[in-house]
């Protein structure tokens, strides 16, 4: 559908290598949670503490309507948008979603694609896990 919803997440961890897998904890009661639920995918994008702008736009406490708006972003295997104004994108497909008896929930997402706009990260990623980032000469 055309619903898209973004916030600020601040508890993200690598939980997998093979395959390559994220945990994050959603805020309980966020709009976010239904759209996540509902197209089994979500995108992480990994932004500079600098970029005020995307902070203010993505602030769980705000509701800005479709936070990404007059961002430039990009659907890469789910559809879920990635925005082009982070250090690295990746996009996940839900294995699990656990509702914790406390003020957050947690899913759990499948690496399936990946971009890198920094060269620093980039440089010191190594991928191979299945998924290919554009320049590393792993792209399919």
């Amino acid at each position: 559908e055309t619903k898209r919803g973004g916030i600020i997440i601040t508890r993200v961890m690598q939980c997998a290598d093979e395959p390559a897998c994220v945990a994050v904890a959603v805020p309980k009661g966020q709009r976010l949670a239904t759209l996540i639920r509902d197209s089994h995918a979500f995108a992480l994008t990994v932004i500079d503490p600098g970029q005020r702008l995307l902070l203010k736009k993505f602030d769980p406490e705000q509701e800005h309507g479709d936070p990404f708006d007059m961002i430039q972003t990009r659907r890469l295997a789910t559809g879920a948008p990635v925005i082009l104004r982070g250090m690295v994108g990746l996009d996940c497909e839900v294995m699990r979603h656990f509702d914790l008896e406390a003020d957050h929930e947690v899913y759990v997402g499948q690496v399936i694609a990946a971009l890198v706009f920094s060269k620093e990260i980039e440089a010191a990623l190594i991928v191979d896990n299945g998924f290919s980032l554009p320049g590393t000469g792993n792209d399919s």
